[in-house]
């Protein structure tokens, strides 16, 4: 039996949220995604209507420790956004196609901006543990892509161009409203942690921090003609660099201590997007 096209789980998610969601989906303005540790920020949302991923047809559920499982839709900071709490990753078993799936829907649904941010580990000498970094480009080293397999003209032309993937208008905005950092981002799959000759390695390509999400997403939405930035919390050195073993909840506490800071800059960002 051929499997669905993608385009068309696509399209089933976006009528659906279009026909839940009414006359409040005409008006997003902020696609927000959520990395490990900082899926509280959606407690921050006013008005906010919740909607699990499960709801949503052919949506996939995160089910990793400190990632959320809804749709949350509200305002914040007087824009409209759409927030998802969690994302799915790559380690677990899904395809490219199933970890971009909940992008594509709202860029589907119209949403012009997106905030792709992460847990990372911090490898450039300006990273400390606790700051944020604005994601100024990335290295896709997982060996696979979202863009893969039958081109459907919905995501964006078939070889879309990468030179500028993370805009420079969302990237000053966010600069303007804190203290930031920014770097490259590596995306790794994982689930392990690099070694420390990995961590090396990422550093001699130009990587300042590493992670296991985001850079599909990024290339997704890009393709797709959305404005995309990124934020990164450095949640830990990356091995090699810290003398002690790295852990899943070092990364959740690390998110939960930058809640305050996070939801400080993004109000200020949305803000600006009114």
């Amino acid at each position: 039996m051929n499997e669905l096209p993608e385009g068309e789980r696509v399209a089933a998610a976006t009528a659906y949220l279009q026909q839940r969601l009414g006359r409040r989906a005409d008006g997003l303005r902020l696609g927000l995604v959520l990395g490990s540790g900082l899926k509280n920020f959606a407690t921050q949302v006013a008005d906010a209507v919740a909607i699990p991923f499960a709801e949503i047809p052919h949506w996939p559920a995160p089910q990793v420790h400190g990632h959320g499982g809804a749709l949350v839709i509200g305002t914040v900071g007087g824009a409209t956004i759409a927030c998802l709490t969690g994302r799915v990753h790559l380690y677990e078993g899904w395809s490219p196609a199933e970890v971009v799936r909940g992008v594509r829907t709202l860029r589907r649904c119209g949403v012009p901006d997106f905030l792709l941010t992460n847990a990372a580990g911090g490898i450039g000498d300006h990273l400390s543990a606790g700051d944020l970094m604005l994601i100024t480009d990335h290295l896709n080293l997982t060996g696979m892509t979202p863009l893969r397999g039958p081109h459907e003209p919905q995501f964006g032309p078939r070889f879309p161009d990468m030179t500028r993937v993370y805009d420079s208008e969302l990237r000053a905005r966010l600069a303007g409203g804190g203290d930031l950092q920014s770097g490259v981002y590596a995306g790794l799959l994982g689930p392990s942690y690099e070694t420390p000759a990995e961590v090396a390695m990422l550093k001699r390509l130009g990587a300042d921090a590493v992670g296991m999400s985001t850079v599909h997403e990024a290339m997704a939405l890009h393709a797709m003609g959305a404005r995309v930035a990124g934020l990164s919390l450095i949640s830990n050195l990356a091995a090699g660099i810290a003398d002690r073993p790295l852990s899943h909840d070092e990364v959740i506490a690390a998110g939960k201590s930058a809640e305050a800071a996070l939801t400080a800059l993004v109000t200020r960002f949305c803000t600006g997007l009114r």
